[in-house]
């Protein structure tokens, strides 16, 4: 009886392992929104930069001894607000700091939309917390001015000093405002002007992109669609003013990556 028992329990050792290899070596195959995995050209955020001034801390901000163009900037925008014949040499100023701040511009935003802008101190501020960024435009890679920032700055780090030591959590360096930038010029880009839409899959793949193609073709027809490369899906648009139909109705299309 003991044998028989032990023999039981090898076997269903055994079973158990098998079952455990088999689950392990089989991968587990799902289906995914096209847009989970890729994205068409042309339809993207651009990068957006500008170089402001946060005035208002509590003495964390730059020196002017070791920060020269902080001080310039200062006493240009002070005599662009009217305070003429001003001294830089004479500023003593700690509450300003020289920051640099980017932003990225959502495709098909509108003018007036409210973007998140990201303020990094560019001299040797201690904190930006509590200050408010003055009036920063922001401008793209072609030199234009595309929204303009201004407003209190959020910064998730802090930092505290005593006679003996300091204390820093984070990056208090670094702040952002929600919603702190609006934008002023649009993005010349229309859906209307495109004969075709590519696809383009964050992780380029022959077997992959195939499968899209596979599932567009049953949705729109072998006609339509065409595999380009391992990571471009070419659709055409039978008319123009289908474009934005044909993007949302091939976003949401199920297909099986390949793992």
């Amino acid at each position: 009886m003991v044998a028989c028992r032990r023999a039981a329990l090898a076997i269903r050792s055994a079973l158990a392992f098998a079952v455990l290899a088999l689950l392990v070596a089989t991968p587990v195959a799902a289906e995914v929104r096209i847009k989970d995995i890729a994205h068409f050209e042309g339809v993207r955020e651009n990068h957006l930069i500008g170089y402001g001034l946060v005035v208002g801390l509590l003495g964390t901000g730059d020196k002017l001894t070791s920060s020269p163009f902080t001080r310039e900037s200062i006493r240009g925008m002070l005599e662009r607000l009217g305070v003429a014949n001003l001294d830089g040499q004479a500023l003593k100023t700690k509450n300003t700091a020289a920051v640099m701040v980017t932003a990225k511009l959502p495709p098909f935003a509108r003018r007036g939309s409210p973007i998140d802008i990201t303020v990094s101190s560019l001299g040797d501020a201690t904190s930006l917390r509590g200050g408010t960024l003055l009036i920063t435009p922001l401008t793209g890679a072609d030199g234009e001015v595309y929204a303009v920032g201004q407003g209190p700055v959020a910064a998730s780090g802090y930092r505290v000093d005593g006679n003996a030591a300091s204390v820093v959590d984070g990056v208090p360096t670094i702040a952002r405002i929600e919603n702190g930038a609006i934008v002023e010029r649009e993005i010349e880009f229309s859906l209307f002007q495109l004969d075709s839409i590519r696809i383009a899959l964050n992780t380029p793949d022959f077997t992959t992109a195939d499968r899209v193609r596979e599932a567009i073709a049953k949705h729109l027809g072998s006609s339509q669609v065409e595999v380009l490369d391992s990571g471009t899906i070419e659709v055409w648009v039978g008319d123009k003013r289908d474009a934005p139909e044909t993007i949302m109705a091939v976003e949401n299309l199920l297909v099986t990556p390949d793992t």
